[in-house]
């Protein structure tokens, strides 16, 4: 008789450590996709010169500064200005037409990470002459990267790249225009930040906090198993206005989940839907 299969350490570890991560702290990670979890978890350890994620858990439960570091390691902040540069040009053809027709316009991008995406809403609403009548709630679970957003700042060597991203992205200006260049640094403008709300909000324990006319949640719900994505489309659902826009990542659809007969595709490949009931 064969002997009975032992459980993966590092997975029980593994368990452990986000069950004690979310009894102490808050934060929810246990329903993250595994494989990009173990990753990063993989690479905090290296970072943090440890032999096992058992040494890591005791760190994290009794040093906040550890889990600082751990949580910008586990949050994913890879973003750019006007990312996907077809989606914010269908977003100015499918989209804006509709929301010319609302007096005030709320929208939500959750897991606005370091806060570039959030600023090329900016630009593109203030292009359209709507951005006078928006007020953007910008949030994401990690405190560190909000502050970052908060002050729109970002080096100065990354602005040829997003020039390029904004004329693809159908840019009517001289993208110069939007920012200051100091030292190595560019300093976007002023009138950008003033209808824009930072804070902090996580997707996997907080609940709806408004009802929206937009929801942007781009490449964010890759990093979720099933069952997270299905929660997190229902807090959507629950927060959009009837015919309201949810706008989400390429790699990301509503297909085969439980809320795909409640919206229609404005684009097919582009991630941008409409809530139709």
């Amino acid at each position: 008789m064969s002997p009975p299969l032992t459980p993966d350490l590092e997975e029980i570890e593994l368990r452990l450590l986000l069950e004690g991560i979310y009894q102490y702290y808050g934060f929810d990670f246990r329903n993250y996709a595994p494989a990009s979890l173990k990753r990063r978890i993989r690479n905090i350890l290296q970072s943090e010169k440890m032999n096992n994620i058992s040494a890591l858990q005791a760190q994290v439960l009794h040093d906040p500064t550890c889990l600082e570091r751990l949580l910008l390691g586990l949050t994913v902040n890879v973003t750019s200005m006007f990312r996907d540069p077809s989606f914010f040009v269908m977003f100015r053809e499918k989209v804006v037409p509709l929301l010319r027709t609302y007096p005030f316009i709320r929208i939500w991008h959750a897991g606005c990470s370091t806060g570039q995406e959030v600023y090329s809403m900016a630009i593109l609403l203030q292009e359209e002459g709507l951005y006078h009548r928006c007020r953007i709630y910008a949030t994401d679970t990690n405190e560190r990267v909000l502050q970052i957003a908060k002050t729109a700042i970002y080096p100065l060597n990354q602005m040829q790249e997003y020039t390029q991203l904004y004329l693809r992205a159908g840019g009517k200006r001289s993208f110069s225009e939007y920012y200051t260049a100091a030292y190595n640094s560019a300093i976007f403008r002023a009138s950008l930040r003033e209808n824009i709300v930072f804070s902090q909000h996580n997707l996997v324990t907080d609940a709806s906090f408004n009802e929206f006319n937009v929801i942007l949640c781009r490449n964010v719900l890759i990093y979720f198993d099933r069952w997270l994505q299905q929660r997190v489309h229902e807090l959507f659902y629950n927060s959009l206005c009837p015919f309201g826009i949810l706008g989400l990542g390429r790699q990301e659809s509503l297909k085969f989940t439980t809320h795909e007969q409640h919206y229609e595709e404005l684009e097919p490949g582009e991630g941008l839907y409409r809530r139709i009931d």
